[in-house]
């Protein structure tokens, strides 16, 4: 490609360098200014004029360039002239989602990606519908705000852009709209955890009132016995029974989600993940089965598939469980994955779990995809302890006083009374590592994103997103580091 005669560099913007790019007869740039960092376009050749850009024109003669905020509407033109700002399928390729609740956290996602040397495939754009519920962000945002990031930092690699926690067909509708291409369909509410407890005839007469066709289950499935890689499940009449009625709506759920998502996509590309794991009690294997077993029945294609593993996934912490246990579930889960796909596991809450990390990356032999939320928030907290520790200090304060309230949607089990109060605390970085603190700070989100004052104004969201605009390459920086921690234990085993 002939590199033009005038850039974007001789026009005196301060631009951030990784940012540069000349593509198709344009030059393409992020500029720092007094207002934030804006969108530089020089257009070369012609071929392309500024009209669907919104912005101001700067310059005099044969080279004039256009100067814009990142808004929808001018992320949205950098995505139709930038081919890899729009996200792609990342298929079985080992992978990590990288949830960001404030919109700032790609750069420093993008940074530990790179060190990874390609091995990890990234999703960059990631929250649930009822994280963007409780920061008052839609899915056109998460979906601009991670593609802002991607274009600062130069990233050209692919990503993907998953749709998390998926529940009725009118979360697909906004969030297809919106562009992602990973939708994680979470059937949850359906999941009857009574079965684990009832009796053979009891289950029976629960499995009547199951949706489908009971008799090409008790055909295809009852009394057979499956050896999958030394591992022996035997569908008797008890386990038939209890995968049916614990898990046949669920199924069934995801069918009606699947069907409309398809029909609504058209020729709209995605990935499909499917969801049990925010439920009471772990997916057995022979439960494993049934679910993949019955979706192919009803012609359902999936690339990751997130049961309940054994121990418990709290958010923001290690692993609580005995590793060897969860070693042997993880193995015979990634053997079903084998037999009947393949397709990956996916570790959901699956930030800070670094123990289990290594048994992961093994048992799975890579077909694995890491899906973390809170902790890219817990590391702006982090930053904005160092940066100014009184406003840490009031967040901390405010969070605990939430802390019971907020927590009900979540498996934690942080304590208020094993948590430091305030008053005691010398380091306020370092709170971030005591195990209720950081569940605490990680659960209240939500009302520390859209606490009001009484006049009205934020009262913690604006200063926090005002300090880590102000100090981007901290943030990035505690970024790269923690994700570094994340993400080499999924390379070092490939």
């Amino acid at each position: 490609m002939n590199q033009p005669s005038f850039t974007l560099a001789q026009t005196g913007l301060n631009l951030l360098p990784s940012s540069l790019v000349y593509y198709d007869g344009s030059e393409y740039g992020a500029a720092v200014t007094t207002e934030g960092i804006k969108l530089a376009v020089l257009n070369i050749q012609k071929k392309k004029g500024y009209q669907d850009f919104q912005g101001d024109i700067f310059g005099e003669g044969k080279y004039p360039y256009l100067l814009c905020l990142p808004t929808n509407e001018n992320i949205a033109a950098m995505r139709a002239r930038l081919p890899w700002l729009q996200p792609c399928l990342l298929g079985l390729r080992t992978s990590a989602g990288m949830g960001d609740r404030l919109g700032f956290a790609t750069p420093g996602h993008v940074r530990a990606i790179q060190k990874t040397g390609g091995k990890i495939a990234p999703i960059f754009a990631q929250q649930s519908i009822r994280e963007m519920t409780r920061t008052g962000r839609t899915p056109r945002q998460v979906m601009d705000d991670a593609t802002w990031g991607v274009f600062q930092t130069g990233w050209q690699g692919g990503y993907g852009a998953d749709a998390d926690h998926l529940k009725t067909p009118e979360d697909i509708d906004c969030c297809l709209a919106a562009g992602f291409t990973f939708f994680t369909i979470d059937p949850g509410a359906y999941v009857n955890n009574s079965a684990e407890y009832a009796s053979l005839p009891t289950l029976k007469e629960m499995a009547e009132d199951l949706p489908g066709d009971l008799h090409i289950l008790e055909n295809k499935l009852l009394g057979q016995v499956f050896e999958i890689e030394g591992m022996r499940i035997h569908f008797d009449e008890i386990n038939l029974y209890r995968a049916m009625v614990k898990y046949g709506r669920a199924i069934w759920g995801v069918v009606w989600m699947v069907r409309h998502l398809e029909y609504i996509a058209g020729a709209h590309p995605f990935e499909l993940e499917i969801s049990v794991d925010e439920t009471d009690l772990p997916t057995s294997h022979a439960e494993h089965l049934y679910i993949a077993s019955e979706l192919k029945r009803l012609g359902v294609e999936w690339t990751s598939l997130a049961p309940r593993f054994v121990g418990r996934f709290e958010k923001g912490v290690d692993y609580i469980g005995d590793l060897s246990t969860f070693e042997a579930d993880i193995a015979g889960h990634a053997a079903i994955a084998r037999a009947m796909g393949p397709y990956k596991l996916s570790l959901h809450s699956g930030s800070d779990k670094f123990s289990i990390y290594p048994a992961a990356m093994r048992q799975t032999r890579g077909l694995v995809h890491l899906k973390t939320a809170g902790t890219s928030y817990l590391e702006a907290l982090r930053t904005i302890a160092e940066l100014e520790p009184d406003f840490f200090r009031q967040i901390y304060t405010f969070a605990r006083e939430r802390y019971e309230t907020d927590r009900v949607s979540y498996h934690v089990s942080a304590r208020l009374d094993c948590s430091p109060s305030p008053g005691d605390v010398t380091e306020w970085r370092g709170l971030l590592d005591q195990f209720d603190a950081r569940e605490i700070l990680h659960v209240t989100f939500g009302s520390v994103l859209t606490e009001q004052n009484p006049d009205g104004t934020s009262r913690f969201q604006s200063h926090l997103i005002h300090l880590l605009n102000s100090h981007p390459e901290a943030y990035a920086a505690n970024l790269e580091k923690h994700f570094i921690r994340h993400l080499m234990p999924f390379v070092a085993a490939k």
